[in-house]
Parts: C-alpha cells; structure tokens; sequence
C-alpha cells in the first residue's frame, strides 16, 4: 500500500491544522512542501483547486484541511480530540470552526492585507475580526479550552488562524481585551506537537 501523501505549505493555517491531526494522529505520510508560486503538476492534477492541503490515500483525494483532520482522528484519536465528545459537543465544535472558517477568515485577510482592500481603514477589518474573537473569550471563559478542559478538534482547527491574526499587529494583540484567548494561543504555540509540525526540514522549507 502506498504511503498517503500530503501536499502542504508550512505557514498555510489550513495546512497547518490539517498537520497537527495527522502528526498526532501518529500516521506515516509523506509530506510534500509546495511552492505556492511553482505548484507540482501532480498536486493540480487530483486537485484543480490548486490549494494546500491536499491529501492523496489510495485512490482517494481529500483536499479540504477539515475533511483531513477528520480523516486522520477515525484512524486514531489518541488524546481524544473528538471521540470523547458527545454528539452535540461536536455539533458544537463544528459551529465554532464553521464561523472560523466562513465569516472569521475572511475578515482577518482583509485585515492582514488592509492595503488591498482601501475601502476601509485597517482598523475596520480588525474590529470585524474582534466579534469572532469575543466568542472564543466567552467560551474560554469556562475552561482552559474552547470546548473545556482538554484539547478538541476546535481548538486544533482554529488557533492557526488566531495565530495569523495575532501577528497581523503583535503589539495591539499583546495588549487587547482577550486575555483568555491570548493564553490558549500561548499555550497551543508551546506544545511540543506544534514544534513538530512547524519545523523545516532538510529540504530547506520556509
């Protein structure tokens, strides 16, 4: 059988969530860093959407970083990201990374490249940003993660974006009303799992 191949872009917060659940998924894979301006022929010819990730198992080709995740914790979950949660906590979780994924998102590229959209002013898009960032201040208002006590799929599936939106302005971030979220970020940014999926290899990535 033919060892599943990933392709990703090490910065991309889509590839790296799809990473953290295949990482601890503990799954062998090859992973395949793309050049975002020379994508592989491979890559675009099971994938025409030409964006990272992209996985290739067996005759199958998942190409959304959530489908991913998904698929690597139904081989093997072993700090229970989303087996151990009920039905309706998972329903939960998905609206959570849903509202990420559809409203947050699109705000924090507009606030990361406010110079391309001059419509408004940088500030704008920021405080756009902030309604998604006072929901994740809420919920970890009751637990040290999103979904409580332990780590879960939300958590995995949303912070490489949060991560992104902090860099956008460190110093406003360091400094911004939502101290819980900046703790959960901290505390995700130092697990050994993320040293392990941000780091370069000997292929010279960046």
């Amino acid at each position: 059988m033919p060892t599943p191949v990933l392709y990703s872009f090490r910065r991309c917060p889509y590839a790296i969530r799809a990473r953290m659940a295949v990482f601890n998924s503990d799954i062998q894979i090859d992973i395949h860093e793309v050049s975002l301006k020379n994508k592989p022929r491979a890559m675009l010819e099971v994938s025409s959407k030409g964006t990272v990730p992209v996985l290739v198992v067996d005759d199958q080709v998942i190409d959304e970083s959530l489908d991913i995740m998904l698929w690597a914790l139904n081989i093997n979950d072993p700090d229970g990201w989303y087996a151990d949660y009920s039905e309706a906590e998972k329903s939960h979780a998905m609206q959570l990374i849903t509202q990420n994924d559809e409203e947050f998102k699109g705000w924090l590229d507009k606030y990361k490249y406010a110079d391309r959209h001059p419509e408004f002013e940088q500030n704008y898009y920021r405080e756009k940003c902030e309604n998604y960032l006072w929901i994740l201040e809420t919920a970890l208002q009751k637990g040290t993660y999103l979904m409580g006590d332990t780590v879960s799929l939300a958590d995995m599936a949303i912070f490489p974006f949060i991560r992104q939106f902090s860099m956008v302005d460190q110093q406003w971030f360091d400094n911004c009303p939502f101290p819980n979220t900046r703790r959960w970020l901290t505390s995700l940014l130092g697990l050994p799992l993320f040293a392990r999926v941000m780091a370069k290899t000997s292929a010279g990535l960046k």
